[in-house]
């Protein structure tokens, strides 16, 4: 018994050395690089005494500080960034879904900024500007050299206010300026119609109005349709939603699912993580759906469209989205002010990471640029037929009804051709949906 007692006290005796020889060196090295960060913010406030002191014109102090913190975040990546007492209230209003401004979502690339989406019906959109392309100047001055938010504040002004951007396009050979005029722009976040038998969901943002106004626009639009037996399913067209809140690609998402997991959100520490889960429950009651994506689709719309791809709830269609798949945490800081910071990468039920890849169509299909048709090629290319002939014997085989019926198909048929000249991947998503209408329920 003594020989027992005695091994397991030098057991651990021994295991309290070893522990003292691997955490000396740690602490040792623990507080090396406290000292460094300690040297660096002395280098700092030596840095910043030298410009109130010497630098060429007076500066407030308060405008240094703020510059320093911006560009430690801004260093991180392109979304992070602090957010003054007048941005944090900017964006405070710009959730709620009425602010002033151009109406254009954008990010930085290459030293430019790079539009991510135009809003639908703002003055950005009317005047042409797409997703994708680059601003390289604001009233005839560079915006290279210039963070994010500096840039922004560039293009502000007073509602009525007239400024002219510089853009660069794939596809054109050389820049070109867009006048716009800012107004206050006032989102729609959720507009609903119906084509044929078929309901079109076209969801603009991610705000506090999302999930409602969808929820409303569903059932409105599956009423006037007399039921839900008379659709043939829904087309959710997130084409140039720049995302939004999280919260809400949580609750569109589930409007369409029953079961299983949304989206799931991976930090730095794997505790920190989240997995959000749908709830039982189904607006479009097992109809088929399309989601409709663009390049100007990104963040919260690629929550939605990953999740309901993944759970094979809906056929995708369009190109490829912007691919932004990261969290921001909007922190409150004393003064009024806020700090925006990536926390988070999400990631969609089967465990892909979005970031930087972006969701993929199911089924590729470009959106094709209007092409200018002259009067004489336009009469050549309408067909004729046997009824336009001179004499041409009339078909008695038919009841009036039968013909009615006939008729009241080509006056649809003519409908989606002309919706394919206004919008082709809609009209492709519509052609889905009549499709798998036709072929029915697979037993």
């Amino acid at each position: 018994m003594k020989k027992f007692v005695m091994a397991a006290l030098g057991g651990i005796a021994t295991a309290t050395i070893v522990t003292t020889q691997v955490a000396g060196p740690l602490i040792a090295q623990e507080a090396e690089n406290s000292a460094s960060v300690y040297e660096q913010l002395d280098l700092f406030g030596d840095i910043f005494e030298r410009i109130r002191g010497q630098y060429v014109e007076e500066v407030e102090s308060s405008d240094l500080i703020e510059a320093a913190i911006n560009g430690m975040l801004t260093s991180l990546d392109p979304h992070s960034s602090y957010l003054s007492p007048d941005d944090a209230a900017d964006m405070r209003v710009q959730t709620r879904g009425e602010f002033g401004g151009l109406g254009i979502e954008v990010t930085q690339e290459e030293g430019f900024v790079k539009v991510v989406s135009p809003i639908d019906g703002t003055p950005a959109d009317q005047a042409g500007v797409e997703a994708g392309d680059f601003i390289t100047h604001v009233d005839g001055e560079s915006v290279l050299g210039l963070n994010l938010d500096e840039a922004v504040d560039m293009m502000r002004g007073p509602v009525g206010s007239e400024i002219i951007i510089t853009i660069v396009r794939e596809g054109e050979v050389e820049p070109f300026d867009v006048t716009i005029v800012r107004d206050t722009i006032k989102l729609t976040a959720v507009r609903t119609r119906t084509e044929g038998d078929t309901v079109v969901l076209r969801v603009t943002t991610f705000n506090d109005q999302t999930s409602p106004g969808l929820e409303d626009g569903i059932r409105e639009q599956v009423e006037e349709a007399g039921g839900i037996e008379n659709v043939n399913g829904f087309v959710l067209d997130m084409r140039n939603n720049p995302g939004g809140l999280l919260t809400e690609a949580i609750r569109v998402s589930d409007f369409f699912l029953d079961k299983g997991e949304i989206v799931s959100t991976r930090g730095r520490d794997p505790e920190d993580g989240d997995r959000f889960n749908a709830t039982p429950g189904d607006l479009a009651q097992g109809k088929p759906i399309v989601v409709l994506i663009n390049g100007g689709s990104a963040s919260a719309s690629e929550i939605v469209a990953g999740a309901l791809q993944d759970h094979r709830r809906a056929i995708v269609v369009g190109t490829k989205s912007f691919g932004k798949g990261s969290v921001q945490t909007v922190m409150p800081l004393r003064g009024d002010g806020a700090m925006r910071l990536t926390t988070a990468r999400y990631y969609t039920p089967s465990g892909r990471s979005i970031q930087a890849l972006g969701v993929s169509p199911d089924i590729i299909v470009e959106q094709p640029r209007p092409a200018e048709i002259t009067e004489e090629e336009e009469e050549n290319a309408r067909s004729r037929s046997e009824a336009d002939l001179r004499g041409s014997l009339n078909n008695d085989s038919l009841s009036e009804d039968e013909v009615q019926q006939i008729e009241a198909d080509r006056a649809r048929a003519e409908q989606a051709a002309e919706l394919r000249e206004e919008d082709y991947q809609l009209a492709y998503a519509i052609d889905i949906l009549t499709g798998l209408n036709a072929l029915g329920p697979v037993e």
